[in-house]
């Protein structure tokens, strides 16, 4: 069993890594998938109100609250696969919790992408309102930061840089997936 979490700044690659997974056979649990479904439980727009709703999860229900809700859909795809990516990691408190977990067998995994290239693919896909705008990217990352995502970039397992070709980051990604533990 190996459970690989992605973590990086929007625009990284991680979505990437995620599709690379998906196209591997790979099941994919995207955290940012279980904020929008709360969003929608509130009767809220996930494209506008996804940070709000991230940052009162972890008010009501502590800082791991994104990471005990992705546990249920991790241990599912478990029961199918030796090997799950979790997309978008974003405290310490997240990743201690999957630790807890799966212990050795939970991997961290950064996904670095300067500014400039993020700003690009966050242009070109255009998600969510902060997609488009270069201040509201860095309000975004500060957001997000605040999770204490810097730590966890810092403290990963494998960092993958992305500002080479696609072809080289998939790549990149599909050796991860299929290396022996």
């Amino acid at each position: 069993m190996r459970v690989f979490g992605t973590v990086g700044l929007p625009g990284s690659g991680k979505g990437e890594a995620a599709a690379v997974a998906r196209e591997a056979g790979v099941p994919v649990v995207t955290m940012g998938d279980v904020i929008r479904e709360a969003c929608r439980d509130r009767g809220l727009d996930p494209a506008e109100h996804h940070g709000e709703v991230a940052q009162a999860l972890r008010e009501e229900e502590g800082e791991a609250a994104i990471a005990e809700r992705s546990l249920p859909l991790i241990r599912d795809a478990l029961e199918e696969s030796e090997t799950v990516l979790v997309d978008g990691l974003r405290s310490p408190a997240e990743v201690a919790r999957f630790e807890d977990a799966f212990g050795d067998d939970f991997v961290v995994v950064n996904v670095e992408a300067p500014f400039e290239t993020r700003v690009e693919r966050l242009a070109d896909r255009e998600r969510d309102a902060s997609d488009a705008d270069r201040e509201a990217l860095r309000a975004r990352e500060e957001r997000e930061r605040g999770f204490g995502m810097d730590a966890v970039m810092d403290d990963a397992d494998v960092t993958v840089d992305n500002t080479g070709s696609l072809d080289a980051f998939r790549a990149r990604i599909r050796d991860l997936l299929e290396a022996e533990p």
